[in-house]
């Protein structure tokens, strides 16, 4: 049940505005959007160098994933800073932010059951406008990682954001994930999370959740779930008439390679890269599932793929 745990750690609930924080002495610079409903907090980091930039919007993936690829004690690989930092050195800037309900974006008076999948992509939308508005950015691109790689490619056909990447995104609705996730378990779990899920795929709510599949089915999470479950990312990528890149890793635990192809296959104009031994969380690691998870929590300070950082920089640069 952890992998299916991994997908369902959900979180939290936008229109814009925003306030600076600058320091002098550093190129990261606080910014809030403000919200009818919460303040999403986030940092942006812009090159020393130069006065226009291309802008990089990184989107976290599921659960309580931070602006810096966290998530408490489960996940400590500050992917999402030294991404940032990464491509700083190449004169391009980001924005990582940290979603509602988590890091310095949680809000206690947002109830769960009011938060669904389009709020997330509500909130990159409004980023996109608000960051749009600054005249040091030429060029706005859209960063999705894992859940994030769905969340970003959906604001994207919504809003005029120059060019799209999806990392290590899922190729299929995640409702088909869980389910190949469930195959493995015993008949009993499997048959009663399968009726479950095909209650809420057909955008019903279920009741009399069993104890054991409380947290995963919980009824304050399932109207977010019924929202997730409507999209397929495949139809939702061949919407995109911008330039687009798909990239995975080869022992992504979580994401498998095919996922990549399936988006790749789904939209005519895009680029596809395959990194090879870069996992989920976009640094070196083995096939090996119980050595690849052993990385999960022991990596802050070890870097990226190269090729992951060269890829980006190539499409950001590319005309």
């Amino acid at each position: 049940m952890k992998n299916i745990i991994l997908l369902l750690l959900i979180v939290l609930t936008c229109k814009t505005y925003a306030r600076q924080i600058h320091d002098s002495a550093s190129t990261e610079t606080n910014i809030v959007l403000q919200t009818k409903t919460a303040k999403i907090k986030g940092t942006l980091s812009i090159p020393l160098k130069g006065k226009k930039f291309p802008l990089v919007i990184i989107i976290a993936g599921s659960g309580p994933t931070d602006r810096n690829g966290n998530s408490g004690s489960a996940v400590t690989s500050n992917s999402y800073r030294i991404l940032a930092d990464s491509l700083l050195q190449h004169n391009i800037a980001s924005l990582r932010y940290d979603k509602r309900g988590v890091g310095e974006s949680a809000d206690s008076t947002i109830k769960e059951e009011d938060m669904v999948f389009e709020t997330y992509i509500t909130d990159a939308i409004d980023w996109v406008t608000l960051l749009k508005k600054d005249k040091r950015f030429s060029t706005i691109i859209i960063a999705g990682h894992s859940e994030g790689s769905l969340v970003g490619m959906v604001a994207a056909a919504n809003k005029n954001a120059d060019k799209y990447i999806s990392i290590s995104g899922p190729g299929e609705p995640v409702y088909e994930t869980l389910k190949k996730q469930l195959a493995m378990q015993p008949e009993a779990i499997k048959k009663s999370c399968y009726a479950i899920l095909d209650t809420l795929v057909s955008g019903k709510k279920v009741t009399g959740v069993p104890a054991s599949l409380f947290s995963l089915f919980r009824p304050s999470v399932q109207p977010y779930l019924i929202s997730w479950f409507k999209y397929d990312p495949k139809k939702e990528i061949a919407k995109l008439n911008i330039p687009v890149l798909v990239i995975n890793g080869t022992t992504d635990i979580q994401v498998a390679v095919d996922n990549a192809t399936n988006l790749h296959d789904a939209c005519k104009q895009s680029k596809l890269v395959i990194i090879e031994g870069m996992t989920h969380l976009l640094k070196e690691g083995p096939a090996d599932r119980n050595k690849n998870i052993a990385l999960y929590n022991t990596t802050p300070n070890k870097p990226i793929k190269t090729e992951l950082v060269e890829a980006i920089v190539n499409f950001i640069k590319a005309k």
